[in-house]
């Protein structure tokens, strides 16, 4: 008699706790496989397995690019002994009694497993698979998926030091030089977990003739190595951007955050598939490549402490303030008064447009010209005086 999937009323795999989101290296894993048949039904074998595999494929021109490598095997019988046998040594199933087959086993212990992963041209995938052997026929199996999130923690001494960079370009005009943009940047630390604010202090400096803008974006960088080739896909995730830098100018920031998105964490250990985050801080420059500087970034699962970030971020300043580039790291100070604004600081005239860039495809579109508002100082400070105690005087009008 051929039984098929039809005919069986349930054949599904359930793990003890079905609302845990994902495991990680060295928990026990338990469920058990139930079956239940609409009809009377011979069994020679009920085996189960767990398979983890990372796996790459994508086409190269004409050549197919394709990668494999394994991280979690397991296998076992399960125990039928509860059944009755026919006269074969076959075991029997009752149509409309339900079964119940509990399993067990622990995933490999730290540094043998990668996290689950789904990208364009790979994936890391962990599922368990229930195999049913039936005599003279086709065996028939089901499967259930289940995440594996290695943890990764953001306290780690390399991943608190802070992050610093910086790069310059010469800008020409048809082959004219017309001086040169730079950038000079830092942060506190390279790990950060999701919702967390990452603090940049920058200094952009301009003098070419154009208007530049000074950007910031968290870059994910994912890499597929297959037949001996690596291809690379960069994604923007999001971004922020400073004020407009006219020629001659500068711009800092002193703490200007943006916050990690929801992100999958770091991909690291795997050895065909890589998941790496940067911090792109970048000037926009109207008819010219981008001046782009990057800083690495580690997306984590286990969040800053807090411990330790006072030591951390006070020799980043000692570091900062004895460099070079002091200028720029240094405390904010006070606003000035309005009398000691310098008249070469035309940010603010209506006599200088201003350019609204775009990135990626947008930069096609070309740039528009617009005026800036108007910016009045505030009306001179002055001091209410009573009526009554001032006598009062007489104006002639001639």
């Amino acid at each position: 008699m051929v039984v098929t999937e039809k005919q069986l009323q349930i054949f599904q795999l359930e793990f003890s706790d079905p609302s845990k989101p994902f495991y990680c290296s060295g928990d026990k894993l338990c469920g058990r496989v139930q079956l239940r048949a609409a009809q009377r039904c011979r069994l020679t074998r009920l085996r189960l397995s767990a398979a983890g595999c990372a796996r790459v494929q994508y086409a190269k021109g004409k050549t197919r690019c394709q990668g494999e490598v394994d991280y979690l095997k397991y296998e076992e019988d399960l125990q039928l002994d509860e059944l009755p046998r026919d006269s074969d040594g076959c075991f029997l199933l009752q149509p409309g009694k339900t079964y119940h087959f509990l399993f067990g086993f622990e995933l490999p212990p730290p540094g043998r497993l990668v996290s689950s992963y789904k990208g364009k041209f790979g994936s890391v995938r962990y599922y368990v698979r229930a195999v049913m052997e039936m005599p003279s026929q086709h065996a028939l199996q089901c499967e259930r998926e289940f995440e594996v999130e290695e943890p990764l923690d953001v306290n780690s001494p390399d991943l608190l030091a802070p992050a610093a960079g910086s790069k310059q370009k010469k800008v020409t005009c048809m082959f004219i030089p017309d001086g040169q943009v730079s950038i000079s940047a830092q942060i506190d630390r390279k790990g950060f977990c999701e919702g967390e604010e990452i603090s940049v202090n920058a200094k952009f400096e301009n003098s070419c003739s154009r208007i530049v803008v000074p950007k910031a974006a968290i870059i994910a960088k994912h890499s597929y190595q297959a037949g001996g080739r690596t291809k690379v896909l960069r994604q923007k995730l999001s971004a922020v951007r400073g004020n407009h830098i006219i020629s001659g100018m500068c711009d800092m920031w002193q703490g200007k955050t943006i916050r990690v998105p929801k992100l999958k964490p770091s991909l690291v250990g795997c050895d065909i598939i890589r998941v790496d985050y940067a911090l792109m801080i970048y000037i926009h420059i109207p008819g010219s490549e981008k001046l782009i500087l990057e800083l690495p970034l580690v997306i984590g699962t286990i969040p800053f402490s807090g411990f330790g970030s006072r030591t951390s971020s006070m020799s980043s300043q000692a570091e900062s303030l004895s460099s070079p580039s002091a200028s720029w790291a240094s405390f904010p100070s006070a606003p000035p008064s309005y009398s000691n604004i310098h008249r070469d600081l035309r940010v603010d005239s209506t006599r200088t447009p201003l350019l609204d860039d775009y990135d990626g495809d947008e930069e096609e579109e070309g740039l528009f010209m617009r005026a800036p508002k108007l910016h009045y100082p505030p009306p001179p400070a002055y001091t209410e005086v009573d009526a009554e105690a001032v006598p009062a005087q007489v104006v002639q009008v001639f």
